[in-house]
C-alpha cells in the first residue's frame, strides 16, 4: 500500500458463505484498508472472523440468517463501531458503522423495494428518510464521513442501460432518485462522478438474459463522501473482475483511493 492512501471498497457478495473465496482471492490480489460486505445472509455465529484475520483483516458483522446482512473488513483498528439507523426501529440488519484512521465508516444495504406499489416500496421510502435524518446528524459529529453500499438506486438515466424499459420501476423511480438527491444535498458527493468515466459503466448486472455480457446494467453501488474528503479523492473506479467468476455475485466491487 502506498504511503498517504487510503483505499475503501464496497460489494454486495450475494451470501459470503457461497463467495467467501471469491472475496479472499480478491483481497489478495487487491489490497485494500476497508471493503463493506452487503447480503452476506448469515447469522454472527457463522461469519468467518477467523478466515479474514488469517488474511489480515480485522471484521465486524451484523447480520441475520438467510437475508440481508452487513460487514465493514479493514487492516486497521475500527472504533465506536454501532449497529443500525439510531431511532429507527428495523429488524432487518442493514447498516453497520466504524471509525477508521480517522474516517467514518458507514456501510449500507438499501432497501430494493420490489415494485412502486408494493408495501416493501413504502418501507424502502421510510427508511430512506429515515437514513437521511440520522446522517445529518453524524455528518456534524464526525466531517470525515463516507457512506458505502448497495444504494438500491441508480441516480441518473446514465447509470442504467435502458432507461425507456425500466421507466416507472424500482431502483430508477422518480422518488427513489430524489431521495438519493437529498442524501448529496446534505453535504456528500458521489465519489464515482467526481471522475470522468466511461460510458455505460455499471456495477449490477442481472443473471437472467445474459445480462453481464451484453452489459445490461445499472450502476447502483455507490461511496458518497462528506464534504471535508472531496478533495482527498484521488481515484473512482468499479472492477468487473469479479462478475466474471464461476458463481459470481452479481454485484462487482466499487473502489474509492483517498489522499489521506
Amino acid at each position: 500500500m502506498e504511503s498517504g492512501t487510503f483505499k475503501l471498497a464496497t460489494w454486495n457478495v450475494n451470501s459470503l458463505n457461497v463467495r467467501l473465496q471469491h472475496v479472499l482471492d480478491w483481497l489478495r490480489d487487491n489490497p485494500i484498508d476497508v471493503l463493506c460486505l452487503q447480503e452476506t445472509k448469515q447469522e454472527d455465529s457463522k461469519f468467518p472472523y477467523t478466515e479474514l484475520k488469517e488474511a489480515g483483516y480485522n471484521a465486524i458483522h451484523s447480520g441475520q440468517k438467510t437475508y440481508n446482512g452487513v460487514a465493514i473488513l479493514s487492516t486497521h483498528d475500527m472504533t465506536e463501531v454501532e449497529h443500525g439507523i439510531a431511532d429507527f426501529e428495523d429488524g432487518q440488519k442493514r447498516v453497520i458503522s466504524a471509525t477508521i484512521n480517522g474516517v467514518r465508516v458507514v456501510c449500507v444495504y438499501i432497501v430494493n423495494g420490489q415494485a412502486v406499489d408494493s408495501e416493501k416500496y413504502e418501507y424502502k421510502m421510510r427508511w430512506l428518510t429515515a437514513l437521511n435524518t440520522w446522517l445529518a446528524g453524524e455528518l456534524k459529529k464526525y466531517p470525515k464521513l463516507v457512506v458505502l453500499g448497495d444504494y438500491n438506486i441508480a441516480p441518473e438515466d446514465r447509470d442504467c442501460h435502458d432507461p425507456a424499459a425500466w421507466l416507472g420501476q424500482i431502483l430508477v423511480s422518480p422518488q427513489e432518485r430524489e431521495h438519493f438527491q437529498k442524501l448529496l444535498q446534505l453535504g456528500l458527493h458521489d465519489s464515482f462522478r467526481l471522475f470522468e468515466q466511461a460510458e455505460k459503466s455499471f456495477s449490477w448486472w442481472d443473471y437472467r438474459m445474459m445480462g453481464f455480457r451484453r452489459n445490461f446494467g445499472m450502476r447502483i453501488d455507490h461511496i458518497l463522501v462528506s464534504d471535508a474528503l472531496k478533495s482527498a479523492c484521488i481515484a473512482a473506479t468499479i472492477d468487473k473482475a469479479p462478475r466474471k467468476l464461476e458463481r459470481p455475485s452479481d454485484h462487482t466491487p466499487v473502489i474509492l483511493e483517498l489522499g489521506l
